[in-house]
């Protein structure tokens, strides 16, 4: 069978593929067999809701939500331990390591509305430390799936906890859900703060210099 004839069935968008200067490859990869089966069904919501899906603004409507929704989930298709193993190095460093601020974006679980807000992550070394950047990207392989704030900080904890074998990890996350805003309660301004500790950070001490520190504006 010619080459020209058989079709991928995952495609890449080119335009947000990029290859990492640590190894790590990120590429935005759409499988088309479940793109075509997504658009479907968003077609029928469409017209569910009362709308038309054949009118010129919602013609390509159904197959932009299918591809946003696969983005937006692709953290299924991530293992946040591997991208952890990628890049560890044998280091005598045993102080709290801490990545604050951390963009994050999820979708809630029960509503599949957004929220979004900030993680804040440290670990204190036990002989191994980690490439900073893959902090953050354990957070997104988490974040990107269907979830709720609670169990999105244990898996991040988690994940960190059983790949590194640290002295003790600290996880906060701080999130606005607009579940919160856009039905239901309505309230426009709540935060929700979540909060998971392992082995060192269980100390008074330590757990207290973590909140504190990433409270402060040191830059």
């Amino acid at each position: 069978m010619s080459s020209d004839i058989v079709k991928p069935m995952l495609i890449e968008n080119n335009m947000d593929d990029y290859e990492l200067k640590d190894g790590y490859e990120k590429r935005d990869i759409y499988n088309m067999t479940t793109i075509k089966d997504l658009a479907f069904h968003y077609h029928e919501i469409l017209r569910l809701i009362g709308e038309n899906p054949s009118r010129e603004g919602l013609e390509k409507t159904p197959e932009r939500v299918a591809k946003a929704m696969q983005f937006l989930t692709h953290g299924y298709d991530l293992d946040p331990e591997e991208i952890l193993r990628s890049a560890m190095f044998n280091e005598d460093y045993k102080q709290m390591v801490i990545v604050k601020d951390i963009e994050l974006y999820s979708m809630c679980e029960h509503h599949m509305i957004p929220f979004f807000g900030k993680a804040h992550v440290a670990y204190i070394p036990n002989g191994r430390i980690v490439g900073l950047s893959k902090i953050p990207r354990v957070v997104d392989a988490f974040a990107r799936r269907l979830q709720v704030q609670e169990r999105l900080t244990t898996q991040i904890k988690d994940a960190i906890n059983n790949t590194m074998k640290p002295l003790g990890v600290a996880v906060v996350i701080e999130a606005q859900h607009m579940c919160m805003s856009m039905r239901g309660i309505q309230k426009q301004n709540s935060v929700t703060t979540t909060s998971d500790f392992t082995g060192a950070f269980l100390v008074d001490k330590t757990r207290a210099e973590f909140i504190h520190l990433i409270g402060s504006r040191l830059h």
